[in-house]
């Protein structure tokens, strides 16, 4: 495939955060991009507005007639998401064109680039997020490809002058095996995606890979105690090459101090929350530092970083009430959130409402779930969300609920949640889950405000 002649683009699955990033990049192109996806969500609506053809129906007659015949000008884009099963997704298989993941279109792209790229089964998002926001604030620049809406730019994909681009590395689906780093950052390798890898050694092994895919004389950087090897180790407050220190919370928000053993960067005030974003920024600094970025520019451009929309997202902040939303959809990064948030606000009551993610992550991780949540003063669980799977027999939000040892906790419908927060008025609530308990986030919060 030669990017110079692509004229036409058709994304199946065009609403998800990583295909819609490569649907706004061929578009602002100038190519012709248009797109199926199955759900209208404000991601669709985002694009649709921008000049974007989407359609709802799976569908073959639905396919504009300028892609209904293969020619080296036309690009077809799928997500392994969509079922195999899929109308759109067989009519172009059967027809004579050429498919193509969007990671391997993400390695096209960014192969003749000064790429750095982001994985790690939690923190891959944000921290390839602050990546960007350093590049791009501090005048450096950058391209990027992202996971996530960089509240910043408010949106997921990022155009620089330059050669250099950022790009989340997606572990589904072995994804990021199709990308050959400058810089690669692995932030956690914890068991995931147990349904495409089998067992936790697999998973572990597909980064390996990962990690051997450098270009010459590339740098890996690496959270402190993942088993990895000739590398550049980060961590708060333990023996890594950088490290943040001296992390404390001042007036509401995390300052920490940063040494790599060359550079100091004192006093820095973080402009998001959380103990994982003080490590996430730890990774993001050794990264901007290894393209020589200036030390105070990276001090500036953190303090003014807002986040990525889901990832420890305020949604209320009033001496009467906090609403925080986040993207947490495994035990390890929902012990993160809920540790991070009862830092800030220990003398709050917290209320979790948390939305199971796939049938195989409840099954295989139930415990932790169970451990975790307990945390919490009070625990909501919703039913879980399929995505793209079919039910597994046993399986279901009660499975986590009757493991956990908290009293007080409810398995709830949706709209039963949202009447019992407008009843009950939460001083302190964590809504957690990468289904569509997004789409409740406006309700709870209109229930919170008695609007």
């Amino acid at each position: 495939m030669e990017l110079n002649n692509i004229k036409r683009v058709y994304l199946i699955g065009i609403g998800g955060i990583g295909m819609s990033g490569l649907a706004r990049y061929f578009y602002h192109l100038g190519c012709v991009v248009c797109g199926y996806d199955k759900t209208h969500t404000s991601l669709t609506e985002a694009l649709h507005n921008e000049g974007i053809c989407i359609v709802y129906e799976d569908l073959k007659d639905s396919i504009p007639m300028s892609f209904q015949s293969p020619d080296e000008g036309t690009l077809i884009i799928y997500t392994p998401a969509i079922p195999k099963d899929s109308a759109i997704l067989n009519y172009f298989r059967e027809s004579g064109f050429e498919l193509y993941k969007r990671s391997q279109v993400l390695g096209i792209i960014s192969k003749g680039m000064f790429t750095i790229a982001v994985a790690g089964t939690h923190g891959k998002t944000t921290t390839s997020c602050m990546i960007a926001h350093i590049l791009k604030d501090s005048g450096k620049d950058c391209s990027a490809f992202l996971g996530g809406i960089l509240s910043n730019y408010q949106t997921n994909v990022l155009y620089g002058q330059n050669d250099i681009v950022v790009v989340e590395a997606d572990e589904y689906d072995r994804s990021f095996l199709t990308l050959h780093p400058n810089i690669a950052i692995i932030t956690s390798m914890d068991a995931d995606h147990l349904d495409i890898y089998g067992d936790h050694s697999k998973l572990e092994e597909s980064f390996l890979l990962f990690a051997s895919q450098l270009k010459q004389g590339g740098t890996l950087i690496y959270r402190q105690g993942l088993p990895l090897n000739n590398g550049f180790t980060y961590a708060m407050n333990d023996n890594a090459q950088a490290m943040a220190t001296n992390v404390r919370i001042e007036e509401g928000s995390f300052f920490f101090d940063f040494n790599d053993g060359k550079v100091s960067i004192p006093n820095i005030r973080m402009g998001i929350a959380g103990l994982h974003n003080v490590e996430n920024a730890t990774a993001a600094i050794e990264a901007a530092l290894h393209v020589d970025v200036d030390p105070d520019a990276i001090r500036e451009a953190l303090g003014s970083f807002k986040g990525v929309k889901r990832r420890f997202e305020y949604i209320i902040k009033t001496s009467e009430t906090i609403f925080i939303d986040d993207y947490a959809h495994h035990p390890e990064e929902l012990r993160a959130a809920i540790s991070s948030v009862r830092k800030l606000y220990p003398e709050k009551k917290l209320t979790v409402i948390f939305q199971p993610h796939l049938f195989t992550r409840t099954r295989d991780f139930a415990d932790g779930f169970a451990e975790v949540l307990s945390m919490a003063d009070e625990t909501i669980l919703l039913d879980i969300y399929p995505a793209r799977e079919l039910p597994i027999e046993g399986v279901t939000s009660e499975m986590i609920l009757n493991k956990m040892t908290l009293a007080n906790k409810r398995k709830l419908g949706k709209q039963e949640c949202i009447d019992t927060i407008r009843n009950e008025k939460p001083e302190l609530l964590l809504t957690v889950g990468a289904g569509d308990i997004d789409a409740m986030v406006q309700p709870l919060k209109s229930a919170l405000e008695n609007v």
